[in-house]
């Protein structure tokens, strides 16, 4: 067994143009504070960490990590959730998705495919560059639309959006693959790729590619009321990164999953705090570390009610509690007796 590392934490939500909030130096200082001990960072804030320069210039690169070990981190992925989002956008989500693209391709489409495909390019090289060996995405969605099936779904449809989002995803891969760093798709709603079957989909099309891994983030698992602790057991192989972000699902007479479109206060399923939510993460650690996962425990905070500082300070002794270092001997080993074949066949009645 290995030992799962942590606490770390995303950094997505908490960036804004306040210190310390503000900048790459500051924001590594207030996560250290706290006690995290690794950062993931969202690549698409240019004035924290500037995607585009990381890929080219490993000086860059070690500045980033200098800055970061300064105060006592280390990277544990980059994100590139946004970019990843805009590999595949159905037209009826264009004018929403058009948010996350820069204003040189809002509007366009077939450009701003283009430019999120390119984005992971560099994320790939900037990984390498950091010496990182894990990433961090979303899949994007050609199909999301029909995730109901009513009317019902043309038959091969299914089949032809998968063919075609491994199509777009393809070129990545190899390239990430040529740096040495698995992808890991977060499984999400709102994605192609958002519970087991279809990552199942996504890898069969992809030819079972070995870079096409898995964010676990039982979070979007309790919403859909999806067995987040059997899926370890089946997914265990390709789990290679890990949100902690908790949640709850409580359904009542008015709504239910698809949650009635309701605020996120009022749905019935909600993210929560570390703590706060129903998710068993003893459980959840215990089969993670017996199944060897290595890498790092990261909280991704998206609480409804909670403040996003508190719920910063909470995690990361949440996580430092719940790591667990395992065992290198067996509970019995005081009792073990040396191989002898002679008792051996005694025992088993054999002459």
């Amino acid at each position: 067994m290995k030992e799962i590392k942590g606490p770390a934490i995303f950094l997505a939500q908490f960036i804004s143009d306040k210190p310390p909030f503000n900048n790459f130096k500051d924001i590594c200082h207030w996560a250290s504070n706290l006690g995290y001990k690794a950062i993931q960072l969202p690549t698409s804030n240019s004035d924290l960490f500037d995607l585009k320069k990381a890929a080219q210039s490993q000086q860059y690169c070690d500045e980033v990590t200098g800055i970061a070990a300064d105060a006592g981190l280390t990277v544990s992925e980059l994100s590139t959730h946004l970019q990843g989002q805009l590999v595949a956008v159905h037209p009826a989500y264009d004018e929403m998705f058009d948010n996350f693209a820069p204003q040189a391709v809002k509007g366009n489409p077939a450009a701003r495919t283009v430019w999120a495909k390119e984005q992971l390019m560099l994320a790939a090289k900037a990984s390498q560059k950091l010496g990182l060996k894990t990433h961090a995405t979303f899949s994007g969605a050609l199909l999301w639309h029909t995730f109901y099936p009513w009317p019902q779904r043309p038959q091969g449809l299914v089949e032809q959006g998968f063919a075609e989002l491994a199509k777009r995803w393809l070129p990545i891969l190899d390239c990430f693959d040529e740096m040495g760093v698995d992808v890991c798709f977060e499984l999400h709603p709102g994605e192609d790729l958002h519970d087991g079957v279809s990552f199942e989909r996504f890898l069969a099309a992809t030819n079972n590619h070995p870079r096409v891994n898995i964010l676990y983030d039982p979070s979007h698992f309790v919403l859909q009321q999806l067995d987040y602790l059997a899926f370890i057991d089946i997914y265990h192989e390709r789990i290679k990164a890990f949100h902690v972000k908790d949640a709850e699902f409580t359904p009542n007479g008015r709504s239910g999953v698809y949650g009635g479109y309701q605020n996120w206060q009022d749905r019935p399923g909600r993210f929560r705090s570390l703590g706060d939510g129903q998710i068993d993460f003893k459980s959840i650690f215990s089969k993670l570390t017996q199944y060897g996962f290595d890498g790092w425990a990261v909280l991704e905070w998206e609480c409804c009610i909670k403040h996003p500082e508190d719920g910063a300070k909470e995690g990361a002794e949440f996580i430092k509690h719940h790591l667990i270092r395992p065992t290198d001997k067996a509970f019995d080993d005081f009792s073990r007796a040396e191989t002898d074949t002679q008792r051996n066949n005694r025992i088993l009645g054999i002459k």
